[in-house]
């Protein structure tokens, strides 16, 4: 699948997932980004939410409003995208917390995944062989999984305080 047919929006018509793997600084977020400002741009209903964030609400949920309404809002979205889902290791509360939301909105919203990890390896991160599998099972059913590679776009185009940079012209001379 190339960035064209993931711009025509087919995956929230046909309520496919997107996983987009890679290392760190190689655009998956600025993907997902894009894609969910297409869709708001085409009428879709669309939520970015960090994963870290994401846990945070589930964990709230049950305890303030605002967790538990925007937790209702984003189970009725066309398109949710999850940033950085491995990122950091989740309990066995958040895993399943995870899981029931997935399983609430896997067959009704597409959903993009970004992940600095494989599949393979979020079992580790998640802490729970089961649950991963059933979280796996649910978005990768209907899914296009694009790695994407190269080297970090910040790192490469990263400016220190110390160097020399080129004046404004328009910057008068002392």
């Amino acid at each position: 699948m190339t960035i064209q047919q993931l711009k025509e929006l087919t995956l929230v018509e046909q309520m496919y997932n997107v996983v987009l793997l890679g290392p760190t600084g190689t655009g998956k977020t600025s993907l997902s980004v894009g894609l969910g400002i297409s869709a708001v741009q085409a009428g879709y209903k669309v939520v970015f939410v960090p994963m870290g964030e994401m846990v945070h609400l589930l964990k709230t949920a049950e305890f303030t409003t605002r967790s538990a309404n925007r937790i209702k809002r984003m189970k009725q979205v066309d398109l949710l995208s999850l940033d950085d889902l491995m990122f950091m290791a989740m309990d066995k509360n958040e895993a399943n917390l995870f899981f029931h939301f997935i399983n609430e909105v896997y067959e009704n919203t597409s959903i993009i995944l970004t992940s600095n990890k494989s599949p393979n390896d979020w079992g580790q991160l998640i802490g729970d062989e089961i649950i991963t599998g059933a979280i796996l099972d649910r978005i990768i059913q209907r899914s296009e999984i694009i790695q994407l590679s190269g080297d970090s776009y910040r790192l490469k185009h990263r400016e220190g305080i110390f160097e020399s940079k080129k004046k404004p012209e328009n910057v008068a001379q002392n």
